[in-house]
């Protein structure tokens, strides 16, 4: 019989192996899965599709979670949109409706009338003409009422036919726009949904993150590189920069770039990257330093190699390991710094929804029955945090090559 050939591992499946084993690990694993799978479909399973989720309904301010009310739903007289799959996941549906919370509703002649939604009392009446409350009226053109026939003639934008309609068909389209919803999470002082908020808040935090780990990335290796490779007067410059950068509290140091570079989400990513970097910059150093000397490196000297592949193709992979959990760490900072600086209100611009704002803007519910406002938010942040630490610890574990090399062995 033929005997099957061994298996080999390289140390990178061991370290995934043992990673698959810590249960926190995987649990942070599966956080950040679904705040990603959240972020990059974004409008397309939010509850409000609307651009930053920012649908105004007056008269279902702070209401609790599961609060569910009727809706009705009218045309504004707007030209269409020309939205695409992909602009409408990643900017959301232009809003080309009004909405407000009815008790009740009737018909009367060409109009629709409603009674606003006021808790346990009598509200507000609204008449809607019934063309005007479904099509986007071109106002250039009077809609034209004939009470005897009972039919509504009218211009819509982007039909350049005149329109005829009964007052019935009108009836019934208008009663479809008419409809029961519920708010899982509630709403906020200015009636917008919670949940569709707290699911875009995901997007900035994960893209602050995202984009500062990777430009850290790029400055520390690149500096921790240079400095750890030809050491002298490049070291000492080097790490001159880094221990000033370093000496300078890391908020502060965010605030004023981006009082620099203005407010809004890039300036963020370039603020939050900017300070990161000086600690993966150490830590490349420093495995630098201990791995130039092997015999590897020696060999490709001797066989002409040029610097630049030395660093890239024979150093630099195999001190990836210490980066890596670095920059799960240093994704868990940005998040927290990002929602400070928009806390203290210097980061994202309303009504461009954020964690960090959203706990301002609601901190002062805090006292009083209404506090899951600001709560969640913080739940939110709590959870993704958590959820890379997590990750950085067993990363950490699983790449000890001292660990590695036990498996191995046995």
């Amino acid at each position: 019989m033929k005997e099957k050939p061994e298996k080999s591992f390289s140390l990178a499946s061991f370290a995934w192996q043992r990673l698959k084993r810590n249960r926190l690990s995987m649990f942070g694993i599966g956080i950040i899965a679904i705040m990603m799978l959240i972020s990059i479909l974004g409008y397309l399973i939010t509850p409000d599709s609307s651009p930053d989720a920012a649908t105004h309904i007056e008269e279902i301010s702070i209401r609790k979670p599961g609060f569910s009310c009727q809706l009705i739903k009218l045309r504004k007289n707007i030209p269409p949109a020309d939205q695409n799959f992909l602009s409408t996941m990643l900017f959301g549906q232009p809003n080309e409706y009004e909405y407000h919370a009815i008790n009740k509703y009737w018909f009367k002649g060409n109009d629709i009338y409603w009674e606003e939604y006021q808790e346990g009392e009598m509200g507000r009446i609204w008449r809607y003409n019934l063309a005007d409350a479904i099509y986007a009226i071109n106002p250039t053109f009077q809609i034209s009422n004939d009470s005897v026939r009972g039919t509504i003639d009218f211009y819509a934008y982007g039909d350049a036919r005149k329109i005829h309609k009964t007052v019935s068909e009108l009836q019934k389209e208008i009663t479809a726009n008419i409809y029961d919803k519920s708010f899982v999470l509630g709403t906020d002082h200015f009636g917008r949904d919670l949940l569709s908020r707290l699911m875009i808040g995901s997007r900035i935090s994960l893209f602050v993150g995202f984009i500062s780990v990777v430009i850290s990335i790029f400055i520390g290796i690149l500096m921790g590189a240079l400095a750890g490779f030809f050491r002298g007067w490049v070291d000492d410059l080097i790490m001159w920069v880094i221990n000033v950068v370093w000496s300078i509290p890391t908020l502060l140091l965010v605030i004023a770039i981006t009082l620099v570079l203005g407010r809004g989400i890039f300036p963020i990513f370039v603020a939050v990257g900017l300070t990161m970097w000086v600690e993966t910059a150490r830590v490349v150093r420093g495995q630098i330093l201990s791995v130039r000397e092997k015999e590897f490196v020696e060999a490709g000297r001797a066989l002409g190699f040029t610097n630049v592949r030395l660093i890239l193709r024979h150093i630099l992979p195999n001190v990836m390991g210490p980066v890596i959990v670095i920059s799960a760490n240093n994704f868990a900072s940005a998040i927290l710094i990002e929602a400070g600086l928009s806390y203290l209100g210097i980061g994202v611009t309303r009504p461009t929804p954020s964690w960090g704002m959203m706990i301002s803007e609601y901190k002062g519910y805090i006292l009083t029955g209404d506090a899951y406002l600001a709560v969640l938010p913080g739940i939110a942040i709590m959870l993704v945090v958590l959820a890379f630490m997590l990750l950085g610890n067993g990363l950490r574990d699983a790449i000890d090559t001292k660990m590695a090399e036990d498996n191995i062995m046995t």
